[in-house]
Parts: C-alpha cells; sequence; structure tokens
C-alpha cells in the first residue's frame, strides 16, 4: 500500500530560475506499508508494482546504494517483504527530457572518472533542456561529452544529482552510472555533501555572520518569485547560515551554507531580511537598493552591473562522499571573472 509519495519537486518555474542549491524535482521519496496477506517477495520485484516505468537495474541499484530501509534498517534487493514491512525508498529522477541532442558545447570539466563528472559551470548556460530551453544547455553539452568518448552507462538520461540556476556560476556534480546516481542522490537527500556559495548582496550586512531561518513558498502575487513565511503557515521549512567575507559599504561579500535545498533560497532569505542579491533582476536588486544619490555613483553602479550582467551567486564549494572509492572528495571554483571584475571595481570606487 502506497502512503506517501513526495516528489522533491517545485511547480514549476522556468528551469532557468531553479533553486541555486537546487535538487528540487530530482528525487522521489516512496512511503510504503505492507499489507496484510503479501506472499514474501524480493523487494526489487515488491517495488516494481508501484514504479511501473522504473526497471529492475534501477531499483536494484537503489538498493545497493543504501536507499531502501525497512522497518528502520537498510536492507538489499533480495530481501523477501512481509505482511507489516513499512518501507522508506529514495528514488533518484533526473529531468526526464523526450530527446537530448548531443551538441558540441564548450563545458569545463573540472574532474572525472568511470563514475561521475564534476563541472564548473558558467553563468548564463541552462542545466538541463525544458520550458523554451531545448539545447544549449549543460545536458547537451555532456550528452555530446559522454558520446564522443564513449561512455557506457545503465542510464537511460544524464544523471543529474542537482542543479543551479542559469545565471548562478560554479560546481555541479553529475552522474554516469545507475549506482552512483542513487548514492550521490542519498547524500544530498540526507544534506550530507558539503556546498558554499559566494554571494554579493546590498547594504552592509549589521552582523559578521548569521542564520536566516524561514519557510520558503512561492509569492502569492509575484508567481515567479519565492518569499519567506515567517509564522510557517506556507511554504517549506529552509535554513540559511552566512559569513561576511568583505565589506564595500553599500555592498557585503557573504558566504553561504544552506541547511535546505529550497527554490531560490538564497535569494528568498536574504531580499527577506533587507539584502537582496546585487543585480538580481527577479528580485528587485538591479536598481541602487543602498548608496549615495550622486551621479557619480549612479555611473559607477551602472558600470558594475555592465561587468556583472547577473545576479551575483557563485556555487564556489562542493565535497561528497565518492560512490565507489568511499572517499571524500571536495572541490573548489575560483571567482568567476565578472564577479572578480565587480570586487575590483568596488575596491578602487572606495580607494577614491
Amino acid at each position: 500500500m502506497l502512503e506517501d509519495s513526495e516528489e522533491l519537486f517545485e511547480e514549476d518555474l522556468p528551469e532557468s530560475e531553479a533553486d541555486s542549491g537546487e535538487n528540487s524535482g530530482l528525487f522521489e521519496h516512496l512511503s510504503l506499508k505492507v499489507d496484510r496477506g503479501q506472499e514474501p517477495l524480493r523487494i526489487d520485484k515488491y517495488l516494481l508494482n508501484f514504479r511501473q516505468n522504473s526497471s529492475r537495474n534501477k531499483i536494484s541499484q537503489t538498493c545497493r546504494a543504501g536507499n531502501v530501509v525497512v522497518n528502520g534498517s537498510v536492507v538489499k534487493q533480495n530481501y523477501r517483504v512481509k505482511p507489516g514491512d513499512e518501507i522508506s525508498v529514495l528514488l533518484a529522477r533526473p529531468p526526464r527530457v523526450n530527446v537530448v541532442v548531443p551538441q558540441e558545447i564548450p563545458i569545463n570539466i573540472i574532474y572525472e572518472d568511470d563514475d561521475l563528472v564534476v563541472v564548473d559551470k558558467e553563468a548564463g548556460m541552462v542545466v538541463h533542456p525544458g520550458h523554451g530551453n531545448w539545447d544549449g544547455t549543460l545536458v547537451n553539452a555532456l550528452a555530446f561529452h559522454f558520446e564522443k568518448n564513449g561512455v557506457k552507462s545503465d542510464l537511460d538520461r544524464v544523471g543529474l544529482v542537482h542543479r543551479i540556476d542559469k545565471d548562478t556560476s560554479g560546481l555541479l556534480v553529475v552522474a554516469k552510472n545507475e549506482y552512483a546516481l542513487s548514492f550521490l542522490a542519498k547524500q544530498f537527500f540526507d544534506r550530507k555533501t558539503k556546498r558554499l556559495y559566494w554571494a554579493f548582496v546590498w547594504g552592509n550586512m549589521e552582523n559578521d555572520e548569521g542564520t536566516i531561518t524561514g519557510h520558503i513558498g512561492r509569492h502569492p502575487k509575484n508567481r515567479m518569485q519565492m518569499t519567506v513565511y515567517e509564522d510557517g503557515s506556507q511554504g517549506k521549512h529552509a535554513v540559511s547560515h552566512y559569513r561576511v567575507l568583505e565589506r564595500f559599504r553599500y555592498m557585503t561579500w557573504i558566504e553561504c551554507k544552506l541547511e535546505t535545498g529550497r527554490t531560490h533560497q538564497i535569494r528568498a532569505h536574504f531580499k527577506h531580511i533587507g539584502h537582496t542579491l546585487f543585480n538580481d533582476e527577479r528580485y528587485e536588486g538591479h536598481i541602487p537598493l543602498r548608496g549615495e544619490n550622486l551621479p557619480k555613483y549612479r555611473q559607477f553602479i551602472n558600470n558594475v552591473f555592465d561587468i556583472l550582467p547577473r545576479h551575483a551567486l557563485h556555487a564556489h564549494t562542493l565535497g561528497f562522499v565518492h560512490p565507489v572509492t568511499k572517499k571524500e572528495m571536495y572541490f573548489e571554483s575560483p571567482m568567476p571573472a565578472d564577479m572578480d571584475a565587480a570586487v575590483k571595481k568596488w575596491r578602487n570606487y572606495l580607494e577614491k
């Protein structure tokens, strides 16, 4: 009996506006209770009754990755279910696209082995096809790369485990087989990965470090924005930690660590506390929100906007346990050129 099926998905901002931390839509969590009268049956066969579009291999690899729990204990695929068993299953579910056309698009692969690839995505690239972005995406580029290099996989599509939005730059890990996908998916679901973001926000942050807590849900009037519901009446629980790296009087460079991965979490949380991301047009950060009412300052800000023509958010670090070697992997991405140029511009302006 299917008691609950939680699809970790936000229905549905355009993918190009997906969460900066975002694993929304990439996992599905099933809660099942075995009916009375159920004959003993291998759990991999049993689960196929609830996911007919799945495969025996996918279920087996899900078990192997430790993503199938019965009565509180991880089980293997040969476990035989019995009446009353309470089953919890985490299924990785990369976005399904009818046709992914391999395209030769330059991408920055900083690590690759037989099981996964780590990409440093540039700003302006959509992660996967959909909602008006059917080609030119990271998935199209990876499909070409895998085809060119003869990568053999039991996946029927590129194995996205998480995503960052179009105008966020930085690190992503992508699985190359079903087992790696399931293993990595559980780490993201259990929030055991290490991810840090760099962001520029308007204003001079009051504290050197802090935590923002507040449910995040869709804005009641602007469906393309997310907003914070302090009373918890709507949305999903979200927690963001931050620390200040450098102050520029009217702008602050911060490092963010997310406990949760909600759609637009960093963008919504910092707008909520009055420090909207610099040049974040969707959240009204593309106008001078702090500073001097002087022609010189306005010209300076316009120059910085030209240098950094997108919201100032970068997925700086990514850490996870490798699915096969079980070793901790850790990667860093340097400050992208546009954000680096903006920092230098601010420093120069304040020195005058």
